[in-house]
This record gives structure tokens, sequence and C-alpha cells, in this order.
């Protein structure tokens, strides 16, 4: 997908902290959302970024990446950039002992409190966490399927035609407390399901669900944890899960995977 650039065009440099699972796009084939931080501590979210046509722009969760974009017409969220693909460049990476000294000034108590100060992307240390799966039904994953292989096809005379993605057979989410309340949010942080298809490669289906279950339950609540939550442009009261964090307390050295 490829636009001209013209002068008007805003400039930002951000470390990416939020890829979503991939969404199919009726404009835009798959898609992924993806947020990030700038070095003053603003939030902006990126879109639309057809993630796997970057290729040797491709980045990860901790990379400074940046673009071009303009603001969106349909999307009033102030933290938005409707995104030029073609300018987005990988310029280096947030190290772990930066992490905390960046993102501890972002935290908020909840969502409602990040919503209640006009915000639509939040970064909470949630408690009382408890990571949980569900297989998913086999008419669900047929017609997550179907959904990702109408968005592989969909592309412009310039793009390759990518593969479809195999959907997870796992709903993954977490049950937490915040300021707010309790809460129970599905788990739409792409690399979380990046992580299963991994381990279940490497090992099979039960040990992946086992080693998840240790990562999100003991090591990640025990060394330190947050989530990154977004609302959604059409329904700003309904905020999801985006993003699981590895992040040392504040009183402890800042490392983080």
């Amino acid at each position: 997908m490829y636009r001209i650039v013209t002068a008007m065009l805003q400039s930002a440099r951000v470390t990416i902290l939020v890829k979503a699972l991939p969404q199919p796009s009726k404009t835009y084939g798959e898609t992924v959302c993806c947020a990030g931080v700038t070095t003053e501590g603003k939030w902006l979210r990126l879109f639309p970024v057809r993630f796997r046509h970057l290729k040797e722009a491709s980045f990860s969760r901790w990379d400074w990446v940046r673009f071009q974009y303009e603001r969106p017409k349909a999307d009033r969220r102030h933290e938005s950039c409707h995104v030029y693909e073609e300018t987005i460049k990988r310029d280096g990476q947030l190290l772990g002992r930066e992490r905390s000294t960046l993102l501890e000034p972002l935290l908020v108590s909840s969502a409602q409190d990040a919503h209640e100060q006009g915000h639509s992307l939040a970064l909470i240390r949630p408690r009382n966490t408890r990571f949980i799966y569900r297989a998913k039904k086999p008419t669900d994953i047929e017609a997550d399927r179907e959904a990702y292989r109408r968005a592989a096809r969909q592309t412009s005379f310039f793009d390759e035609e990518l593969a479809a993605l195999d959907p997870s057979p796992f709903e993954f989410k977490f049950r937490f407390d915040d300021a707010a309340g309790s809460h129970e949010y599905q788990n739409g942080d792409w690399e979380a399901h990046a992580m299963f298809w991994r381990e279940r490669q490497r090992t099979s289906e039960a040990e992946a669900l086992r080693w998840m279950d240790g990562i999100f339950n003991d090591e990640y609540p025990r060394r330190g944890m947050v989530f990154a939550l977004g609302n959604m442009a059409k329904r700003p009261q309904t905020w999801q899960l985006l993003g699981v964090l590895r992040l040392d307390e504040a009183n402890q050295t800042a490392f983080a995977f």
C-alpha cells in the first residue's frame, strides 16, 4: 500500500509497547493495532499497520520506531495516528534498565481513571491476576480461519500475497483487580499467542499451556507485570487488554524482558 507522502505530515518516534492480534479489515486487509510511547511519555496509536507486509521495517516490542502520520478523519481519540506505512523505520531499542524510568510515570490506577482523564490508552499494574485459557469451539476456530483467509487475499497490486494466519485454538484471558474493581479481559496481545505457537511447536500443546501458566501466573506477577489497555473508537467505555509486559516495580532494579 503505497501513498504519496506530503510535507504536511507529522513525524514521531515511539518505543513499541502494543502489538495486538491481527484483525481482518474490509479496507486494509489484515491489520495490527500497535501503540507506543514517545521519549516525552506521550502515548500514540499506530493505524493502519499491515504488519506482515513491513518486511525489513518489521518491529518488536521495545523497539524504537520512527514514522510519519496525519490525524485520522474518523477516529477522534487524541492518541490515534493514521500512519504512512512506507515511512516506518526501526531506530534502536529501549533497554531493560531504561524501561521503568520511562513507563512508571505513565501508570494509572485503572482504565476508568484513564478514561476520566480523557485518555484512550493506559498502563496499569494489576493486582490478584489470574491467567486462564479455554478451548475455542471448532466452529469459532473455522470462522476465524476463514476471516484470516479473506484478509490475506485482500492485497493491492503491489503487495505480495500472504499465507493466511492460523488462529489460536484457545482463548487466553486474565482476571485481575484494579482501583475500579474486578475484571476479566480477553488477552489480545499478539506476542502472548505467538508464545503459545512457538512452545507448542517445540514441545506439545499440553506443555505449551503448562509453560504459559507458569509464566503468567508465577514468573511475571512475582517479578513485576503491567497491562497495556486501550478503548474502542466507537465504544470508548469498552476497554481491552492489548499488551502484557514484564516491568519491575519502581523500587527494584529496572530490568524487563
